[in-house]
């Protein structure tokens, strides 16, 4: 079997420079079609750029800044560049950043997933929990408490009935959310913590305010921040869909669409912004997403551009 060719500086920081060029804005067909011509130019332009797929994780984490849509001087893009380029370095050969790849308190957790793994956990008083995509939780139970923390992704949770009367506390970054015999839902986002209530109701509690806690109740939703609480809405229909391994979704955006399916992938997921506004609805079987991509342009004016296998673009067709 022939052995991968080893990557040099320059090769690696040609990609690098794609990489922000792509990111940075809604590339045109001269851009895509240049960047086509990039990686056949040379075996080891490809090598490059899977290499940046797998990595494409590690940027988000360790440099959430690089490449967003705001960059406009050549400075700003050759700084994010040069980010790029020593994290592909770093990586070597083997693609991967070991401890750097993912934050510590991720791996040591109690229970984790990877990118598009699910998983069902029975906990010691028996209620059940389910951890989505890209998830992890420390569990702790004593004598007076039962309390799960959610370091990073999303939850359900179905409480059981404790002869001790414990409380029942999921704890994130943003505060805590207090199960009164219930079924919810918690999702860590970005800057904010979601919480969906589909039986009874819990009780949330800001990290950094003094207010009382507000009571969200079955069919109703609120996000919440470390010192700010957002208004309760209707709970988002069949968002526990992920638990049966579906994403069912009612006349949503196609970009936000995108932008969910791409929890459940590893790489880079796109979409144009041409079509961004586009409609869909369906119930979508996340076992492989590289089909719910290729059914999608027999229902949309859209096409799959695959650059390679850890990256995908959504484009007019």
């Amino acid at each position: 079997m022939a052995r991968a060719r080893s990557l040099d500086h320059a090769t690696l920081e040609a990609a690098a420079r794609w990489y922000v060029e792509l990111r940075g804005e809604a590339p045109d067909e001269a851009l895509s079609e240049a960047h086509r011509r990039w990686l056949e130019r040379d075996p080891r332009h490809l090598q490059a750029w899977e290499r940046l797929g797998r990595l494409q994780d590690t940027f988000e984490q360790i440099a959430p800044g690089i490449a967003r849509p705001t960059l406009s001087s050549a400075r700003a893009k050759r700084r994010d560049v040069l980010k790029v380029l020593s994290i592909l370095l770093a990586a070597g050969g083997a693609g991967t950043l070991a401890w750097t790849a993912t934050p510590l308190p991720t791996l040591m957790a109690d229970q984790r997933t990877g990118t598009g793994e699910r998983r069902r956990v029975r906990l010691d008083d028996g209620s059940q929990l389910h951890l989505n995509t890209a998830t992890a939780v420390d569990i702790r139970y004593s004598e007076s408490l039962r309390e799960v923390r959610l370091l990073s992704g999303e939850i359900f949770i179905q409480t059981a009935h404790d002869p001790l009367t414990r409380p029942f506390v999921v704890h994130t970054r943003d505060g805590s959310i207090r199960a009164l015999g219930t079924r919810f839902i918690v999702r860590c986002e970005t800057d904010q913590t979601q919480v969906g209530v589909q039986e009874h109701a819990v009780e949330v509690r800001c990290a950094n305010l003094p207010d009382p806690a507000v009571r969200v109740e079955a069919g109703q939703q609120l996000s919440f921040r470390e010192d700010q609480v957002g208004p309760l809405q209707p709970a988002t229909p069949q968002a526990d869909a992920w638990t049966r391994d579906m994403l069912v979704v009612n006349d949503w955006r196609l970009a936000d669409f995108i932008s969910e399916l791409q929890r459940y992938r590893p790489g880079h997921l796109g979409c144009d912004p041409a079509i961004a506004a586009l409609r869909i609805s369906g119930a979508f079987h996340l076992g492989n997403t590289d089909t719910i991509l290729d059914n999608l342009t027999s229902t949309l004016p859209v096409r799959i551009r695959r650059f390679s296998r850890y990256w995908a673009r959504v484009e007019p067709a």
